[in-house]
């Protein structure tokens, strides 16, 4: 019996993937003095990084949610879990993170034309 596969990785190894390549931001804070200095346009675009960056990862979280993991996988619906909690934690940063953003830019842009 071979059960080398040539298919691909199995769903439970790339969420497992997904988690560990997620986890290097999660030290990540919020400064909202960095966005004093910046200009209007400036803060246009970082919340408008930031909104798709939120729907990116709010895309990821549901294919996680989503993902049909195998009964015999030991411990695979416990990556998942983890994985879309990962995914759940790092939309509340960005969610401050935009926060953050649209009060500065209440504060400096007043008028559209800015």
């Amino acid at each position: 019996m071979n059960l080398n596969s040539t298919t691909g990785l199995p769903p439970a190894l790339t969420i497992a993937l997904f988690l560990v390549a997620g986890c290097s931001s999660i030290s990540r804070t919020v400064d909202p003095a960095k966005y004093n200095s910046m200009t209007c346009t400036e803060l246009n675009s970082a919340l408008g990084d930031v909104a798709r960056d939120i729907s990116r990862t709010a895309v990821t979280r549901g294919k996680v949610a989503n993902t049909s993991v195998p009964r015999w996988l030991l411990g695979g619906s416990r990556v998942k879990t983890a994985v879309a909690g990962h995914e759940t934690a790092r939309i509340e940063r960005l969610k401050q993170q935009e926060a953050a953003i649209a009060g500065a830019r209440a504060r400096r842009c007043t008028s559209p034309a800015q």
